[in-house]
Formats: structure tokens, C-alpha cells, sequence
């Protein structure tokens, strides 16, 4: 990659780094997810995202046990190396970002049903009511959201066969090469 593109790629990298890190997640932890995502390559070692963001191998480390248990991105192996690698799901990454969140949701109204079945009648007690109603609702709209999200990727699948630089071109080149 040339030093223009780089930079323009580690300038977006910042970019979208923030939207994550303004609704929660970590700097760090941030800029390596983003750069994970945007970046062209399917696996990474921790020295390859080290070198990619111009950062310690020790800030790349905290970030990737932060995204590995998060359910971010996952660890493995890479057969020519003993070195762990992280890779993102390139099929449907925020699809089960999302939607694997379910049990934590659960979690959430379970602890809200406990939480009302022990307060005394008040506000409280209705507020935790109110929010296991909630994560209830919200569970039930994942099931169908999920649903609906596996449909449309499959309408857009459908829709970019044939079309230049869609998947049909690209399985076809493939098939040719």
C-alpha cells in the first residue's frame, strides 16, 4: 500500500474509531476494531496491527483481549506461524455483533424480574418491571430483526448477480483464474 493510501486508510481508521469509542468502547480498543474492519487483510498478528497503527504491541494486546472477549473479532492460529492471529467474521460482522447480544439482553431482564419480585411496591419496582419489559420486547424484535436482516442480504446478493464487480463476476473470475 502506497503512503497516501495508508494514510487516507489510518485517517478513516480515526474517523470511525471515534464513533465507537463516543458510544463506549475504549480508544484503543476502537482504532484496532476499526482498523481490523477496514483494512484489506482476513487474519492479523499482533505485530501486523502494531505496525498498521504505528502502536506498541503492549496497547495492541489490551485492545485485542478487549475485542476477543467482547465477541468482537476471534483468535486462532495461523498454520506458518505459532503466533496468535485475530480476524473479524467476514461474512456477517455486525449481523452477529449484534445479534449475540441476545443472552446478555436476557440476562438484563432476568436480574430486572429478580429485582421486582424483591422491591416493595414504588417506582423502583416499576422501573425494574418497565425494563424487563423492555429487554423482553427487545429479544422478540432481534428474532425478527434477524430474520429480516438474513432476507435482505439475500435480496442484495440476488440483485448484485451480473452486475459488474458482483458476487456472480467475482465467483466466475474465480472460477477462471
Amino acid at each position: 500500500m502506497e503512503r497516501t493510501e495508508q494514510a487516507g486508510l489510518l485517517d478513516f481508521v480515526e474517523r470511525f474509531a471515534q464513533i465507537l469509542a463516543d458510544s463506549g468502547m475504549q480508544k484503543m480498543t476502537a482504532r484496532v476494531f476499526s482498523y481490523i474492519l477496514i483494512e484489506d487483510a482476513t487474519t492479523y498478528t499482533a505485530a501486523e496491527l502494531s505496525e498498521g497503527l504505528g502502536v506498541s504491541r503492549a496497547a495492541i494486546s489490551g485492545a485485542v483481549r478487549d475485542l476477543v472477549n467482547g465477541g468482537l473479532i476471534a483468535k486462532s492460529r495461523r498454520a506458518d506461524t505459532r503466533a496468535d492471529v485475530y480476524a473479524i467474521d467476514e461474512d456477517d460482522v455486525w449481523g452477529r455483533i449484534m445479534f449475540s447480544r441476545t443472552p446478555l439482553i436476557d440476562r438484563y431482564r432476568e436480574v430486572a424480574l429478580e429485582g421486582a419480585a424483591n422491591l416493595p411496591s414504588g417506582p423502583g419496582r416499576e422501573r425494574m418491571l418497565l425494563t424487563a419489559e423492555f429487554m423482553e420486547f427487545t429479544i422478540h424484535e432481534f428474532e425478527g430483526m434477524r430474520e429480516r436482516w438474513n432476507d435482505f442480504r439475500r435480496r442484495r446478493r440476488e440483485q448484485t448477480v451480473g452486475e459488474p464487480g458482483g458476487e456472480a463476476e467475482e465467483e466466475a473470475t474465480a472460477g477462471n483464474a
